[in-house]
């Protein structure tokens, strides 16, 4: 767990070898970083890989308006194999920064998934071909919208961390039970004031829930202090007064969004995909919970379904799990190429 003070101390060292890493080292590789104009607005967008005709993989971060950009400098494994394109969304990271004074658009789920898809429209002809699209907990969603709307531009959709309808509920029931084994009277308070009924919860109510998960995971890494803290505070492109403006979109994401991915209709949407659809989850991740994940994949239809689980980790499995994570992107690779995946050993 990385102490923020220490973290301070520690962040001009450790911004220097995020930005060496950073640094292009393949001739036949792509490294492009920043805005492109995506939605009417210019968008954060990072697009690396070693090598260019590697399969290309966009990631839809969560949060909501929390951006993965960030954790760029320890993905080197990923992009040695694929071409990882990251995106700071309307509402989150350097787009936060640039455009929230002037972008006067509702902050919506299907703004983000317009969004997303006029993004990968871009990359589709940009490389050529279809890419493999991952949505991340609540990006699990926009993810979902995206690859029903558009099937036609992905190869498949992998849904990380998932965000299924019962996730807030049984968040609030195994967050309760943990806090209760640990004597955490304080936090058993706090979630008996919230109560257990979501449609009842302000935006400030979901933050706490998701709070309190984390705080009393056990035998997992900490979302905040293990994965985020470090990541914001050694992302090279990241100044101080940077961080407390996404802090801020994060803030700004949340209250518009809750509403609506807080009572959002699953079964309006559907359960049948066409493309290869693929979850995987933290078995320890408390905030989206691996019962709740492992029903709503259980109602997905798709050429391919499949439910993953990695142990001793908790939400933000990809990168608490980078390589076991990269290891099931290229068995969808192998399945989208060949017909055959390759499972390593992984749920089928």
């Amino acid at each position: 767990m990385v102490n923020p003070i220490v973290a301070m101390v520690r962040r001009p060292h450790e911004r220097r070898l995020a930005a060496a890493r950073l640094a292009a080292n393949s001739p036949d590789g792509v490294y492009e970083e920043g805005f492109r104009e995506v939605g009417g607005i210019d968008q954060w967008v990072t697009v690396r890989g070693d090598d260019r005709d590697a399969p290309v993989v966009l990631m839809v971060h969560g949060g909501p308006g929390s951006p993965y950009t960030p954790f760029n400098p320890t993905l080197g494994a990923w992009e040695r194999a694929l071409v990882v394109v990251q995106w700071d969304q309307r509402g989150g990271g350097h787009t936060w920064i640039r455009a929230h004074e002037r972008d006067t658009a509702p902050l919506t789920l299907d703004r983000l998934a317009e969004d997303g898809i006029d993004l990968a429209q871009q990359l589709v002809v940009q490389f050529r071909r279809r890419i493999l699209l991952v949505g991340s907990s609540v990006g699990s969603l926009t993810g979902a919208i995206m690859a029903k709307r558009r099937p036609d531009l992905f190869t498949a959709y992998v849904a990380a961390n998932v965000y299924a309808a019962d996730s807030p509920r049984e968040s609030h029931r195994l967050t309760r039970e943990a806090a209760g084994l640990r004597g955490d009277r304080r936090t058993l308070s706090r979630l008996d004031r919230i109560g257990p009924d979501p449609a009842r919860w302000s935006p400030h109510d979901a933050e706490a829930v998701s709070k309190a998960a984390i705080r009393v995971g056990q035998g997992v890494p900490d979302m905040v202090y293990d994965l985020m803290l470090p990541a914001l505070m050694y992302d090279p492109t990241l100044t101080m007064a940077d961080i407390r403006a996404v802090d801020r979109g994060i803030r700004h994401s949340l209250r518009a969004l809750q509403p609506e991915y807080g009572r959002f209709d699953f079964d309006a949407l559907g359960w049948d995909f066409a493309v290869p659809y693929v979850a995987i989850h933290g078995e320890g991740d408390l905030v989206s919970p691996l019962g709740s994940a492992r029903r709503h994949a259980g109602l997905v239809r798709s050429p391919w379904t499949r439910f993953v689980t990695v142990p001793t980790v908790g939400h933000l499995v990809e990168f608490a799990a980078r390589d076991r994570f990269l290891a099931e992107l290229l068995a969808v690779v192998a399945f989208v190429e060949h017909g055959t995946p390759g499972v390593p050993g992984a749920n089928a």
